[in-house]
């Protein structure tokens, strides 16, 4: 032991190279190196000479000793055969990629302009001769009777295919053509996002010539609550300037991609439709300027208020000219004095104001019908309609997210190709919806209400309101969607137990009742589809007050302990309780 501490000691100061030089001959190295052991062994095991341990190993060395030595590493290297070294053939080129710009696809985008390239093939205004229209009666009103652009009587009469104007066109357009600030009472749906733009783009073409804005200093802003009514809004702006391509058009709204939308608005704007917050981020990046901006307007103003975007929309405001120095326009579905209280900031004193008569509240062209309902009777009710009406283009709203989910879920199980659209569906997902119900792709969606304001579709055939809504308000939004620019249009509503209470608060708001009829038999008869999907147990929804997919008197579920089918109380029904959350 004293010897190994000397020999270590020796090594660590100095006398490492002095050991090297007392170390046996090489033959015993090589002994040493057959047996597996670490680097720094060979050295250590002379430390340890004649230990049980050393012993055993130099045992171990003796019997191995006639085993045949493994071929050292240089042999093995030296049996390899020549590498060949002649230089490869080069491999052949591929075709370089055309990197010229691809028009975009409808998806691609994402509600910007998706009418613009069709500007490309639109006839030339050439020759074109403004058309006399027909008047059906003494007193409608044709957008011929206006002064306006041939370019904007084109597009509203051939691309957009109106004959008249609405009631809401008829009594704003002859105002806000005048630059007069109007605040007007309008459902979606009314025509009044044709009346607004038409009075802009007018405008933009009488004094386009002593324009003195810079590229990022647009010359109108409209405010909408929503991505997908600022989306739309800016579609029917395109079709309106369809014969107008040097009216730049940009929207802005958030979940999309931010510098892609700020690089549009450097590119040149004169027309920036946005939501609230995605502006005021561009605003405080000096991406836009907003102080040339000869009119403003603020679209659906209530839901505004509701979701309290109106700190937004003042601070907006705060970049903008002088009331004096601008027009402005604001529409809302009621025109509240907590509203116009704050139309009043914004406008010149004493604005025009336009009230649709109380019997246009619903759009016309609605069949309205309120089936009294139980709550199991809802899904055949529905399945029906689909099976036996020209359903093209259908809207079913719930008031919940997880209710919108789970009667998705149940309609597909039926063999309902349908989609669902709620808060938690991601922004391009929500975009790809849209645009298929839109073209047509896709047929029927189920929707909570906040997700179906966006929904600016023509031709909605049917609307059906499984559950009614809390508020009067959001009933002749929903219904609202249907019957739009002339069409015709189906609404259904449900009067079960669990909702009903809302009725009379609808028919006091739109001043006259809802027809209710009790549901033929052939309409509730269960389809075998339904049999096997409640069979198979797979749809439940909370069993809090919200209610659905119940036992008291919701299908019964074979496979489960239920009584009533689709777990807690109520059937489909969506029971509220107290107050509203």
């Amino acid at each position: 032991m004293s010897n190994f501490i000397t020999r270590f000691f020796k090594k660590l100061f100095g006398g490492a190279s002095q050991e090297v030089e007392q170390e046996p001959p090489a033959q015993e190295t090589v002994q040493e190196e057959a047996v597996y052991l670490p680097s720094e062994g060979k050295r250590r095991r002379n430390d340890y000479e004649g230990s049980p341990l050393t012993r055993s190993k130099e045992n171990r060395r003796d019997r191995n000793s006639q085993k045949p030595q493994r071929p050292e590493r240089e042999k093995n290297v030296a049996a390899k055969p020549p590498q060949n070294n002649a230089p490869k053939p080069p491999k052949p080129s591929k075709p370089k990629r055309d990197n010229a710009p691809k028009p975009p696809t409808e998806k691609e985008s994402s509600g910007k302009g998706i009418e613009r390239e069709k500007r490309r093939e639109l006839p030339s205004m050439e020759g074109w001769e403004i058309p006399a229209g027909e008047r059906r009666s003494a007193d409608e009103v044709l957008f011929q009777d206006f002064a306006l652009d041939a370019r904007i009587l084109r597009a509203v009469l051939e691309e957009m295919g109106f004959r008249a104007c609405s009631p809401i066109q008829a009594k704003a357009l002859p105002h806000t053509l005048k630059g007069e600030d109007l605040a007007g009472r309008a459902q979606t749906g009314t025509g009044k996002t044709a009346a607004f733009l038409i009075t802009i783009l007018q405008h933009y073409l009488v004094t386009r010539d002593s324009d003195d804005r810079d590229p990022w200093q647009p010359f109108a802003m409209i405010l909408a609550p929503t991505r997908e009514l600022a989306i739309q809004i800016a579609n029917d702006a395109e079709n309106i300037a369809a014969f107008c391509p040097e009216f730049k058009i940009v929207a802005v709204y958030g979940g999309m991609d931010f510098d892609k939308q700020m690089t549009s608005l450097s590119q040149g704007v004169d027309l920036v439709v946005a939501t609230p917050g995605r502006l005021i981020d561009y605003l405080h990046r000096h991406a836009v300027n907003l102080s040339k901006v000869s009119i403003a307007v603020i679209d659906e103003a209530d839901r505004m208020l509701d979701m309290g975007f109106i700190p937004d929309v003042k601070r907006i405001f705060g970049y903008l000219s002088e009331p004096e120095k601008r027009q402005t326009m604001l529409f809302s579905a009621t025109l509240t004095k907590e509203i116009m209280q704050l139309a009043a900031q914004w406008m010149r004193p004493n604005p025009t104001i336009v009230e649709i008569e109380p019997e246009h509240v619903l759009a016309e062209g609605i069949e309205e019908t309120t089936y009294a309902a139980t709550t199991d009777q809802k899904v055949p009710i529905i399945l029906w309609t689909l099976a036996h009406e020209d359903c093209r283009r259908v809207l079913i709203f719930r008031n919940r997210k997880r209710d919108v989910e789970a009667l998705a879920n149940l309609l597909k199980s039926c063999g309902i190709s349908c989609e669902m659209l709620s808060g938690d569906v991601e922004q391009k997902k929500r975009l790809r919806i849209l645009e298929d119900f839109r073209t047509g792709r896709t047929r029927i969606v189920v929707a909570t209400d906040v997700a179906g304001r966006g929904i600016h579709v023509d031709d909605v055939t049917h609307v059906i309101n499984y559950d009614f809504p809390y508020e009067a308000e959001d009933y002749v939004h929903r219904v609202g969607r249907t019957a739009r620019a002339g069409h015709k249009g189906r609404a259904i509503n449900f009067a079960d137990e669990d909702s009903s209470f809302v009725i009379p608060e609808i028919e006091t708001f739109i001043e006259r009742p809802l027809p209710i009829t009790h549901p033929e038999d052939e309409l509730l008869e269960v389809p075998p589809t339904l049999k096997q999907a409640l069979a198979r147990g797979q749809f439940h929804e909370s069993h809090n007050h919200s209610g659905a997919f119940a036992n008291r008197g919701g299908f019964s579920n074979p496979s489960s302990g239920n009584r009533g089918g689709f777990g807690g109380r109520g059937g489909f029904g969506n029971r509220r309780h107290g107050p509203r959350r």
